[in-house]
Protein backbone atom coordinates (compact mmCIF):
# COMPACT_ATOMS: atom_id res chain seq x y z
CA UNK A 1 0.00 0.00 0.00
CA UNK A 2 1.27 3.32 -0.77
CA UNK A 3 2.04 5.81 1.61
CA UNK A 4 0.37 8.86 1.82
CA UNK A 5 2.10 11.94 3.68
CA UNK A 6 0.09 14.16 5.52
CA UNK A 7 0.83 17.57 6.01
CA UNK A 8 -1.98 19.62 9.11
CA UNK A 9 -2.22 23.21 8.22
CA UNK A 10 -3.49 25.31 10.45
CA UNK A 11 -5.02 29.23 11.14
CA UNK A 12 -6.39 31.93 13.28
CA UNK A 13 -7.61 35.28 11.87
CA UNK A 14 -6.88 37.01 15.22
CA UNK A 15 -3.98 36.94 17.98
CA UNK A 16 -7.02 36.96 20.52
CA UNK A 17 -6.16 33.65 22.78
CA UNK A 18 -3.00 32.43 20.89
CA UNK A 19 -0.93 32.82 24.29
CA UNK A 20 -2.76 30.25 25.57
CA UNK A 21 -1.27 26.72 26.53
CA UNK A 22 -4.34 25.13 24.31
CA UNK A 23 -5.23 27.21 22.06
CA UNK A 24 -7.24 26.60 18.91
CA UNK A 25 -4.65 26.09 16.76
CA UNK A 26 -3.23 23.34 19.07
CA UNK A 27 -7.11 22.50 19.09
CA UNK A 28 -7.29 22.18 15.06
CA UNK A 29 -3.63 19.89 15.05
CA UNK A 30 -5.32 17.79 17.76
CA UNK A 31 -8.19 16.94 15.67
CA UNK A 32 -6.32 15.95 12.15
CA UNK A 33 -4.08 14.31 14.15
CA UNK A 34 -7.08 12.04 15.56
CA UNK A 35 -8.47 11.91 11.79
CA UNK A 36 -5.01 10.59 10.33
CA UNK A 37 -4.63 8.12 13.08
CA UNK A 38 -8.02 6.84 11.97
CA UNK A 39 -7.18 7.03 8.09
CA UNK A 40 -4.14 4.16 8.90
CA UNK A 41 -5.68 1.60 7.14
CA UNK A 42 -5.31 4.02 4.13
CA UNK A 43 -1.58 4.66 4.53
CA UNK A 44 -1.95 8.02 5.99
CA UNK A 45 0.76 8.68 7.56
CA UNK A 46 1.43 12.36 9.92
CA UNK A 47 4.44 14.48 9.21
CA UNK A 48 5.60 15.66 12.30
CA UNK A 49 6.19 19.30 10.59
CA UNK A 50 4.30 22.25 11.69
CA UNK A 51 2.71 24.85 9.53
CA UNK A 52 0.41 27.52 11.68
CA UNK A 53 -0.59 30.77 10.52
CA UNK A 54 -1.92 32.21 14.00
CA UNK A 55 -3.15 35.72 13.33
CA UNK A 56 -3.49 36.11 9.84
CA UNK A 57 -6.37 36.34 7.44
CA UNK A 58 -7.99 34.05 4.96
CA UNK A 59 -8.48 36.36 2.93
CA UNK A 60 -5.37 36.55 1.00
CA UNK A 61 -2.82 33.74 0.56
CA UNK A 62 0.65 36.20 2.07
CA UNK A 63 1.32 33.55 4.72
CA UNK A 64 4.46 32.18 6.02
CA UNK A 65 3.20 29.02 6.96
CA UNK A 66 1.30 28.31 4.01
CA UNK A 67 3.51 29.43 1.49
CA UNK A 68 6.62 27.07 3.34
CA UNK A 69 3.88 24.23 3.19
CA UNK A 70 3.27 24.94 -0.96
CA UNK A 71 6.93 24.72 -1.05
CA UNK A 72 7.06 21.27 0.59
CA UNK A 73 4.09 20.20 -1.83
CA UNK A 74 6.21 21.84 -4.99
CA UNK A 75 8.84 19.80 -3.50
CA UNK A 76 7.14 16.60 -3.41
CA UNK A 77 7.50 16.29 0.46
CA UNK A 78 3.91 16.43 1.01
CA UNK A 79 0.93 14.42 -0.60
CA UNK A 80 -2.12 15.76 1.06
CA UNK A 81 -2.77 18.61 3.02
CA UNK A 82 -5.19 18.21 6.09
CA UNK A 83 -7.23 21.39 7.10
CA UNK A 84 -9.81 21.18 10.24
CA UNK A 85 -12.65 23.56 8.07
CA UNK A 86 -12.24 24.43 4.38
CA UNK A 87 -12.14 28.03 5.43
CA UNK A 88 -8.88 27.67 7.54
CA UNK A 89 -6.80 26.82 3.67
CA UNK A 90 -8.54 29.97 2.11
CA UNK A 91 -11.47 31.75 2.16
CA UNK A 92 -11.56 32.96 -1.40
CA UNK A 93 -12.78 30.62 -4.69
CA UNK A 94 -9.82 32.60 -6.88
CA UNK A 95 -7.13 31.80 -4.17
CA UNK A 96 -8.54 28.07 -3.75
CA UNK A 97 -8.82 27.88 -7.37
CA UNK A 98 -5.07 28.67 -7.70
CA UNK A 99 -4.10 26.11 -4.75
CA UNK A 100 -5.76 23.07 -6.62
CA UNK A 101 -3.79 24.05 -9.52
CA UNK A 102 -0.60 23.91 -8.02
CA UNK A 103 -1.64 20.20 -5.84
CA UNK A 104 -2.23 19.03 -9.11
CA UNK A 105 1.09 19.95 -10.76
CA UNK A 106 2.59 18.31 -7.52
CA UNK A 107 0.17 15.06 -7.59
CA UNK A 108 -1.18 16.18 -4.58
CA UNK A 109 -4.08 16.53 -2.78
CA UNK A 110 -6.34 18.39 0.12
CA UNK A 111 -8.90 17.31 2.77
CA UNK A 112 -11.09 19.02 4.69
CA UNK A 113 -11.87 17.08 8.19
CA UNK A 114 -15.09 18.43 9.39
CA UNK A 115 -16.62 18.18 6.00
CA UNK A 116 -15.15 15.19 4.85
CA UNK A 117 -14.04 16.72 1.13
CA UNK A 118 -11.23 15.23 -0.40
CA UNK A 119 -10.06 16.80 -3.65
CA UNK A 120 -8.21 13.85 -5.18
CA UNK A 121 -12.14 12.85 -6.33
CA UNK A 122 -14.06 14.84 -9.02
CA UNK A 123 -16.58 14.89 -6.60
CA UNK A 124 -14.93 16.64 -4.06
CA UNK A 125 -13.68 19.35 -6.01
CA UNK A 126 -16.68 20.07 -7.52
CA UNK A 127 -18.55 19.91 -3.75
CA UNK A 128 -15.45 22.91 -2.60
CA UNK A 129 -15.95 24.77 -5.48
CA UNK A 130 -19.87 24.96 -4.69
CA UNK A 131 -19.27 25.50 -1.31
CA UNK A 132 -16.43 28.20 -1.75
CA UNK A 133 -18.91 29.64 -3.82
CA UNK A 134 -21.46 30.22 -1.32
CA UNK A 135 -18.91 31.54 1.13
CA UNK A 136 -17.55 34.15 -1.27
CA UNK A 137 -21.13 35.09 -2.07
CA UNK A 138 -21.53 35.69 1.96
CA UNK A 139 -18.77 37.59 2.16
CA UNK A 140 -19.69 39.67 -0.34
CA UNK A 141 -23.47 40.24 0.97
CA UNK A 142 -21.76 40.87 3.97
CA UNK A 143 -19.53 43.60 2.74
CA UNK A 144 -22.47 45.25 1.10
CA UNK A 145 -24.91 45.13 4.07
CA UNK A 146 -21.98 47.04 5.85
CA UNK A 147 -21.37 49.76 2.79
CA UNK A 148 -25.68 50.16 2.70
CA UNK A 149 -25.59 50.43 6.84
CA UNK A 150 -23.17 52.88 6.88
CA UNK A 151 -24.42 54.88 4.10
CA UNK A 152 -28.12 54.70 5.76
CA UNK A 153 -26.73 55.90 9.35
CA UNK A 154 -24.59 58.91 7.69
CA UNK A 155 -28.26 59.78 5.83
CA UNK A 156 -29.55 60.00 9.84
CA UNK A 157 -26.69 62.01 10.60
CA UNK A 158 -24.94 59.52 12.71
CA UNK A 159 -21.22 60.09 12.74
CA UNK A 160 -19.53 56.54 11.54
CA UNK A 161 -16.15 56.58 13.78
CA UNK A 162 -12.80 57.05 12.30
CA UNK A 163 -10.50 60.09 13.25
CA UNK A 164 -11.75 62.11 15.68
CA UNK A 165 -12.41 65.50 13.93
CA UNK A 166 -10.05 68.51 16.07
CA UNK A 167 -13.09 70.79 17.88
CA UNK A 168 -15.27 67.37 18.94
CA UNK A 169 -15.00 64.06 21.03
CA UNK A 170 -16.39 61.53 20.37
CA UNK A 171 -19.66 60.30 22.03
CA UNK A 172 -21.28 57.01 21.02
CA UNK A 173 -22.80 57.55 17.19
CA UNK A 174 -22.83 61.25 17.34
CA UNK A 175 -19.82 64.16 18.46
CA UNK A 176 -19.61 66.31 21.01
CA UNK A 177 -18.48 69.81 21.00
CA UNK A 178 -14.35 70.28 22.98
CA UNK A 179 -14.55 73.47 23.76
CA UNK A 180 -10.95 74.28 24.31
CA UNK A 181 -10.47 72.66 20.68
CA UNK A 182 -13.54 74.62 19.03
CA UNK A 183 -11.61 78.24 20.03
CA UNK A 184 -9.06 76.64 17.20
CA UNK A 185 -11.69 76.01 14.55
CA UNK A 186 -13.51 79.36 15.29
CA UNK A 187 -10.16 81.49 14.88
CA UNK A 188 -9.34 79.79 11.76
CA UNK A 189 -12.84 80.78 10.27
CA UNK A 190 -12.34 84.04 11.72
CA UNK A 191 -9.09 84.58 10.10
CA UNK A 192 -10.16 83.36 6.36
CA UNK A 193 -13.15 85.81 6.79
CA UNK A 194 -10.77 88.39 7.67
CA UNK A 195 -7.71 87.70 5.09
CA UNK A 196 -9.66 86.13 2.38
CA UNK A 197 -6.00 83.79 1.69
CA UNK A 198 -4.90 80.48 3.08
CA UNK A 199 -1.34 81.57 3.05
CA UNK A 200 -1.79 84.30 5.46
CA UNK A 201 -4.11 82.41 7.43
CA UNK A 202 -1.47 79.56 7.61
CA UNK A 203 0.94 82.06 8.90
CA UNK A 204 -0.72 83.92 11.39
CA UNK A 205 -2.46 80.44 12.59
CA UNK A 206 1.82 79.93 13.25
CA UNK A 207 2.26 82.68 14.91
CA UNK A 208 -0.82 82.78 17.22
CA UNK A 209 0.15 78.59 17.87
CA UNK A 210 -2.94 77.04 16.74
CA UNK A 211 -2.09 73.27 16.69
CA UNK A 212 -3.51 70.32 15.26
CA UNK A 213 -5.66 68.01 17.86
CA UNK A 214 -3.70 66.32 20.61
CA UNK A 215 -4.91 62.34 21.50
CA UNK A 216 -3.60 60.23 24.09
CA UNK A 217 -3.23 56.79 22.74
CA UNK A 218 -4.36 53.21 24.43
CA UNK A 219 -1.10 53.41 26.17
CA UNK A 220 -0.67 56.53 27.70
CA UNK A 221 1.53 58.29 25.54
CA UNK A 222 0.49 61.99 23.94
CA UNK A 223 0.94 62.54 20.26
CA UNK A 224 -0.81 65.20 17.83
CA UNK A 225 -0.31 68.91 18.56
CA UNK A 226 1.36 70.02 15.11
CA UNK A 227 1.66 73.05 13.27
CA UNK A 228 -1.01 73.35 10.79
CA UNK A 229 -0.36 73.49 7.00
CA UNK A 230 -1.67 75.37 4.69
CA UNK A 231 -3.14 71.99 3.26
CA UNK A 232 -4.72 70.93 6.87
CA UNK A 233 -6.33 74.31 7.33
CA UNK A 234 -7.90 74.20 3.63
CA UNK A 235 -9.31 70.63 5.03
CA UNK A 236 -11.07 72.73 8.12
CA UNK A 237 -12.36 75.28 6.07
CA UNK A 238 -14.17 72.92 3.74
CA UNK A 239 -14.91 70.29 6.25
CA UNK A 240 -19.06 70.48 6.24
CA UNK A 241 -18.74 68.92 9.71
CA UNK A 242 -17.89 71.87 11.61
CA UNK A 243 -21.40 73.24 9.79
CA UNK A 244 -23.25 70.36 11.51
CA UNK A 245 -23.38 68.06 8.75
CA UNK A 246 -22.14 64.80 7.52
CA UNK A 247 -21.00 63.83 3.76
CA UNK A 248 -21.08 60.71 2.20
CA UNK A 249 -20.13 60.14 -1.26
CA UNK A 250 -20.18 63.60 -2.82
CA UNK A 251 -23.43 63.72 -0.13
CA UNK A 252 -24.50 66.28 2.17
CA UNK A 253 -26.86 65.36 5.32
CA UNK A 254 -27.81 67.23 8.54
CA UNK A 255 -26.09 65.58 11.30
CA UNK A 256 -27.07 64.80 14.64
CA UNK A 257 -23.69 66.43 16.23
CA UNK A 258 -23.98 70.28 16.95
CA UNK A 259 -22.18 73.18 14.72
CA UNK A 260 -19.70 75.06 15.68
CA UNK A 261 -19.61 76.90 13.06
CA UNK A 262 -23.43 78.41 11.72
CA UNK A 263 -24.06 77.24 8.07
CA UNK A 264 -24.58 80.79 6.58
CA UNK A 265 -21.31 81.67 7.32
CA UNK A 266 -19.54 78.38 6.66
CA UNK A 267 -21.45 78.54 2.73
CA UNK A 268 -19.92 81.85 2.41
CA UNK A 269 -16.68 80.85 3.45
CA UNK A 270 -16.96 77.87 0.70
CA UNK A 271 -17.96 80.14 -2.07
CA UNK A 272 -15.12 82.51 -0.90
CA UNK A 273 -12.06 79.36 -1.16
CA UNK A 274 -14.06 78.38 -4.31
CA UNK A 275 -14.15 81.73 -5.72
CA UNK A 276 -10.04 81.86 -5.54
CA UNK A 277 -9.90 78.43 -7.45
CA UNK A 278 -8.93 78.48 -10.86
CA UNK A 279 -11.56 75.37 -10.52
CA UNK A 280 -13.57 73.50 -8.12
CA UNK A 281 -11.40 71.58 -5.82
CA UNK A 282 -11.11 67.97 -5.28
CA UNK A 283 -8.76 65.94 -3.01
CA UNK A 284 -9.08 62.91 -4.54
CA UNK A 285 -8.29 63.07 -8.45
CA UNK A 286 -5.41 65.84 -8.09
CA UNK A 287 -7.08 68.76 -9.01
CA UNK A 288 -6.12 71.50 -6.53
CA UNK A 289 -3.80 74.64 -6.99
CA UNK A 290 -1.60 73.22 -3.66
CA UNK A 291 1.47 71.99 -3.88
CA UNK A 292 0.52 68.74 -2.18
CA UNK A 293 4.26 67.07 -2.22
CA UNK A 294 5.77 70.34 -1.11
CA UNK A 295 8.57 69.14 1.27
CA UNK A 296 8.18 65.53 1.16
CA UNK A 297 9.24 64.42 -2.74
CA UNK A 298 13.01 63.90 -2.96
CA UNK A 299 15.76 62.35 -5.53
CA UNK A 300 17.96 59.48 -5.39
CA UNK A 301 20.53 62.03 -3.86
CA UNK A 302 17.97 62.90 -1.28
CA UNK A 303 17.85 66.43 -2.68
CA UNK A 304 14.04 68.03 -2.53
CA UNK A 305 12.16 68.30 -5.75
CA UNK A 306 10.48 71.98 -5.40
CA UNK A 307 7.07 73.48 -6.40
CA UNK A 308 6.88 75.77 -9.82
CA UNK A 309 4.88 77.07 -12.06
CA UNK A 310 4.46 78.61 -15.62
CA UNK A 311 1.74 80.72 -17.47
CA UNK A 312 0.09 80.53 -20.74
CA UNK A 313 -2.40 82.86 -21.05
CA UNK A 314 -4.83 82.74 -18.37
CA UNK A 315 -3.67 78.75 -17.93
CA UNK A 316 -1.34 78.27 -15.12
CA UNK A 317 0.36 75.06 -15.19
CA UNK A 318 2.35 73.58 -11.58
CA UNK A 319 5.33 71.29 -11.65
CA UNK A 320 8.29 69.68 -9.56
CA UNK A 321 11.58 70.55 -10.51
CA UNK A 322 15.47 69.41 -9.47
CA UNK A 323 17.29 71.90 -7.66
CA UNK A 324 19.67 71.97 -9.98
CA UNK A 325 17.21 72.87 -12.70
CA UNK A 326 15.63 75.72 -10.52
CA UNK A 327 19.29 77.21 -9.59
CA UNK A 328 20.58 76.70 -13.15
CA UNK A 329 23.59 74.87 -11.63
CA UNK A 330 25.31 71.86 -13.41
CA UNK A 331 23.75 69.13 -11.53
CA UNK A 332 26.03 65.22 -11.19
CA UNK A 333 25.98 63.77 -14.03
CA UNK A 334 24.89 60.09 -12.77
CA UNK A 335 22.00 62.29 -10.79
CA UNK A 336 19.08 62.53 -13.01
CA UNK A 337 17.02 65.78 -13.26
CA UNK A 338 13.33 66.09 -12.82
CA UNK A 339 10.52 68.48 -14.06
CA UNK A 340 7.33 66.95 -13.25
CA UNK A 341 3.83 67.52 -14.26
CA UNK A 342 2.22 68.66 -10.53
CA UNK A 343 -1.18 67.48 -11.04
CA UNK A 344 -0.87 63.78 -12.52
CA UNK A 345 1.87 62.86 -10.04
CA UNK A 346 -0.23 63.91 -7.10
CA UNK A 347 -3.27 61.89 -8.24
CA UNK A 348 -0.97 59.31 -9.24
CA UNK A 349 0.74 58.90 -5.90
CA UNK A 350 -3.21 59.39 -4.22
CA UNK A 351 -3.84 56.35 -6.29
CA UNK A 352 -0.99 54.19 -5.81
CA UNK A 353 -1.87 54.94 -1.73
CA UNK A 354 -5.57 54.37 -1.66
CA UNK A 355 -4.81 50.85 -3.81
CA UNK A 356 -1.74 49.67 -1.18
CA UNK A 357 -3.76 50.23 1.78
CA UNK A 358 -6.88 48.27 0.51
CA UNK A 359 -4.10 45.74 -0.18
CA UNK A 360 -2.54 46.48 3.28
CA UNK A 361 -5.61 46.03 5.76
CA UNK A 362 -6.81 42.51 4.94
CA UNK A 363 -2.98 41.37 5.28
CA UNK A 364 -2.06 42.88 8.33
CA UNK A 365 -0.96 46.15 8.57
CA UNK A 366 -3.44 46.65 12.12
CA UNK A 367 -2.24 44.10 13.94
CA UNK A 368 -4.59 42.41 17.27
CA UNK A 369 -8.44 44.00 15.89
CA UNK A 370 -11.47 42.08 14.95
CA UNK A 371 -12.75 41.79 11.32
CA UNK A 372 -15.32 44.43 12.05
CA UNK A 373 -12.49 47.16 12.70
CA UNK A 374 -10.56 46.48 9.02
CA UNK A 375 -13.86 46.32 7.52
CA UNK A 376 -14.77 50.00 8.61
CA UNK A 377 -11.45 51.45 7.59
CA UNK A 378 -11.70 49.84 4.26
CA UNK A 379 -15.59 51.59 4.00
CA UNK A 380 -13.77 54.68 4.54
CA UNK A 381 -11.10 53.82 1.63
CA UNK A 382 -14.11 53.17 -0.41
CA UNK A 383 -16.17 56.41 0.42
CA UNK A 384 -14.39 58.44 -1.31
CA UNK A 385 -13.43 60.91 1.95
CA UNK A 386 -10.20 60.05 2.53
CA UNK A 387 -7.07 62.14 1.57
CA UNK A 388 -4.16 60.14 1.13
CA UNK A 389 -1.81 62.57 0.95
CA UNK A 390 -2.48 63.88 4.23
CA UNK A 391 -0.76 60.45 5.58
CA UNK A 392 2.19 60.55 3.30
CA UNK A 393 5.69 61.12 4.88
CA UNK A 394 7.88 60.76 2.07
CA UNK A 395 8.44 60.26 -2.00
CA UNK A 396 11.61 59.02 -3.43
CA UNK A 397 11.98 59.61 -7.20
CA UNK A 398 14.67 57.27 -8.83
CA UNK A 399 14.98 56.46 -12.67
CA UNK A 400 11.77 53.72 -12.90
CA UNK A 401 11.05 53.63 -9.46
CA UNK A 402 9.04 55.70 -6.53
CA UNK A 403 9.10 54.66 -3.15
CA UNK A 404 6.12 55.96 -0.93
CA UNK A 405 6.84 56.09 2.91
CA UNK A 406 3.86 56.53 4.88
CA UNK A 407 3.15 58.61 8.09
CA UNK A 408 3.01 56.03 10.87
CA UNK A 409 1.24 58.30 13.66
CA UNK A 410 -1.37 59.88 10.93
CA UNK A 411 -1.92 55.88 9.96
CA UNK A 412 -2.16 54.85 13.49
CA UNK A 413 -4.82 58.19 14.25
CA UNK A 414 -6.59 57.06 11.38
CA UNK A 415 -6.77 53.60 12.38
CA UNK A 416 -7.75 54.10 16.13
CA UNK A 417 -4.71 52.34 17.38
CA UNK A 418 -1.48 52.72 18.94
CA UNK A 419 1.44 53.08 16.92
CA UNK A 420 2.76 49.88 18.19
CA UNK A 421 -0.19 48.35 16.11
CA UNK A 422 0.97 48.44 13.23
CA UNK A 423 3.03 46.37 11.24
CA UNK A 424 5.69 48.52 9.91
CA UNK A 425 6.25 46.74 6.85
CA UNK A 426 3.53 47.99 5.43
CA UNK A 427 4.34 51.43 5.98
CA UNK A 428 6.44 51.76 2.56
CA UNK A 429 5.88 50.70 -0.62
CA UNK A 430 7.53 50.67 -4.00
CA UNK A 431 5.43 51.22 -7.64
CA UNK A 432 7.43 50.97 -11.12
CA UNK A 433 6.71 53.41 -13.97
CA UNK A 434 8.42 54.29 -17.78
CA UNK A 435 9.46 57.44 -18.79
CA UNK A 436 7.98 59.96 -21.80
CA UNK A 437 9.72 63.20 -22.61
CA UNK A 438 8.02 66.50 -24.04
CA UNK A 439 10.53 69.10 -24.71
CA UNK A 440 12.09 69.84 -21.30
CA UNK A 441 8.79 68.12 -19.09
CA UNK A 442 8.86 64.33 -18.33
CA UNK A 443 5.53 62.37 -17.39
CA UNK A 444 5.71 58.88 -15.51
CA UNK A 445 3.52 56.22 -17.23
CA UNK A 446 2.65 53.65 -14.06
CA UNK A 447 2.39 50.47 -14.75
CA UNK A 448 -1.68 49.34 -14.65
CA UNK A 449 -1.84 53.19 -16.59
CA UNK A 450 -4.58 53.09 -19.21
CA UNK A 451 -2.75 54.43 -22.72
CA UNK A 452 -3.72 57.62 -23.56
CA UNK A 453 -3.32 59.12 -26.80
CA UNK A 454 -1.30 62.37 -27.58
CA UNK A 455 -3.75 64.40 -28.79
CA UNK A 456 -1.35 67.12 -29.76
CA UNK A 457 0.17 64.47 -32.37
CA UNK A 458 -2.50 63.43 -33.37
CA UNK A 459 -4.00 67.05 -34.26
CA UNK A 460 -0.43 67.56 -36.23
CA UNK A 461 -0.68 64.69 -38.50
CA UNK A 462 -4.08 65.91 -39.16
CA UNK A 463 -2.75 69.33 -39.90
CA UNK A 464 0.25 68.04 -41.85
CA UNK A 465 -2.16 66.08 -44.28
CA UNK A 466 -4.30 68.82 -44.26
CA UNK A 467 -1.18 70.89 -45.42
CA UNK A 468 -0.59 68.45 -48.37
CA UNK A 469 -3.90 68.87 -49.65
CA UNK A 470 -2.90 72.32 -50.03
CA UNK A 471 0.40 71.93 -51.76
CA UNK A 472 -1.46 69.42 -54.12
CA UNK A 473 -3.91 72.46 -55.27
CA UNK A 474 -1.03 74.02 -56.52
CA UNK A 475 -0.40 76.22 -53.44
CA UNK A 476 3.07 77.33 -52.89
CA UNK A 477 4.81 77.19 -49.10
CA UNK A 478 4.76 80.93 -48.80
CA UNK A 479 1.03 81.38 -49.82
CA UNK A 480 0.54 78.69 -47.10
CA UNK A 481 2.43 80.14 -44.38
CA UNK A 482 0.48 83.34 -44.77
CA UNK A 483 -2.84 81.55 -44.71
CA UNK A 484 -2.10 79.57 -41.70
CA UNK A 485 0.17 82.53 -40.14
CA UNK A 486 3.25 80.04 -39.67
CA UNK A 487 6.78 80.93 -41.26
CA UNK A 488 8.03 78.83 -44.49
CA UNK A 489 10.59 76.57 -41.68
CA UNK A 490 7.26 75.64 -39.71
CA UNK A 491 5.12 75.02 -42.59
CA UNK A 492 8.10 72.63 -43.66
CA UNK A 493 8.11 71.02 -40.25
CA UNK A 494 4.06 70.34 -40.21
CA UNK A 495 4.25 68.73 -43.44
CA UNK A 496 6.76 65.56 -41.81
CA UNK A 497 3.50 64.56 -40.04
CA UNK A 498 1.83 63.91 -43.15
CA UNK A 499 4.59 61.37 -44.11
CA UNK A 500 3.56 58.57 -41.05
CA UNK A 501 2.67 55.42 -42.13
CA UNK A 502 -0.99 54.05 -41.46
CA UNK A 503 0.67 51.21 -39.26
CA UNK A 504 2.09 54.47 -37.71
CA UNK A 505 -1.30 56.55 -37.65
CA UNK A 506 -3.26 53.76 -36.29
CA UNK A 507 -0.13 52.80 -33.53
CA UNK A 508 -0.57 56.22 -32.45
CA UNK A 509 -4.21 56.04 -32.18
CA UNK A 510 -3.93 53.08 -29.78
CA UNK A 511 -1.45 55.07 -27.93
CA UNK A 512 1.33 52.51 -28.29
CA UNK A 513 3.99 54.79 -29.93
CA UNK A 514 7.87 54.47 -28.42
CA UNK A 515 7.90 57.24 -25.88
CA UNK A 516 9.97 59.11 -27.65
CA UNK A 517 7.82 59.90 -30.46
CA UNK A 518 5.97 63.10 -29.57
CA UNK A 519 5.27 66.38 -31.59
CA UNK A 520 8.89 68.15 -30.57
CA UNK A 521 10.42 64.99 -31.77
CA UNK A 522 8.83 65.03 -34.87
CA UNK A 523 9.66 68.90 -35.43
CA UNK A 524 13.23 68.29 -35.03
CA UNK A 525 13.64 64.90 -37.22
CA UNK A 526 13.05 63.54 -40.49
CA UNK A 527 10.44 60.66 -40.67
CA UNK A 528 11.39 58.19 -43.34
CA UNK A 529 9.44 58.06 -46.24
CA UNK A 530 9.81 54.21 -46.26
CA UNK A 531 7.15 52.55 -44.45
CA UNK A 532 9.14 49.43 -43.75
CA UNK A 533 12.29 52.05 -42.07
CA UNK A 534 9.10 53.67 -39.84
CA UNK A 535 7.70 50.15 -39.17
CA UNK A 536 11.73 49.35 -37.72
CA UNK A 537 12.22 52.97 -36.13
CA UNK A 538 8.79 52.96 -34.54
CA UNK A 539 9.24 49.28 -33.45
CA UNK A 540 5.54 48.43 -35.34
CA UNK A 541 4.44 44.74 -34.87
Amino acid sequence: MPKVRCAIYTRKSTEEGLDQEFNSLDAQREACEAYIASQRHEGWVLLRDHYDDGGISGGHLDRPALQRLMEDVDENRVDQIVVYKIDRLTRSLADFAKLVDRLDAAGASFVSFTQSFNTATSMGRLTLNVLLSFAQFEREVTAERIRDKIAASKKKGLWMGGYVPLGYDADGRTLAINQTEATTIIALFNLYDEHHALNVVTSIATEQGLRSKRYTTGSGRRTGGNQMTRGHIHKILTNPLYAGRIAHKGEVYDGQHPAIIDADRWERVQQMLQGQASRPRKRLNGVCDISLLMGKLFDVSGERLTPSHSKKGKRRYRYYISQSLREQRVADITTPTWRLSAKPLEAQIETEILSHLKRALPRGLIQNVDGNAIAMRLMDLEAGEFSPLDYLAKVSLAPGKLTIELDVRQIAAWAGVNTDKLNTEYLEFETTFTLRRRGVETKLLFEGDKPQRDETLLKNIARGHRLLQEIKRGKSFREIAIAEGLSNKRVHQILEFAFFSPAAVQMVLDAKQPNFLTTDWVLKNEIPGNWLDQAQLFAIG
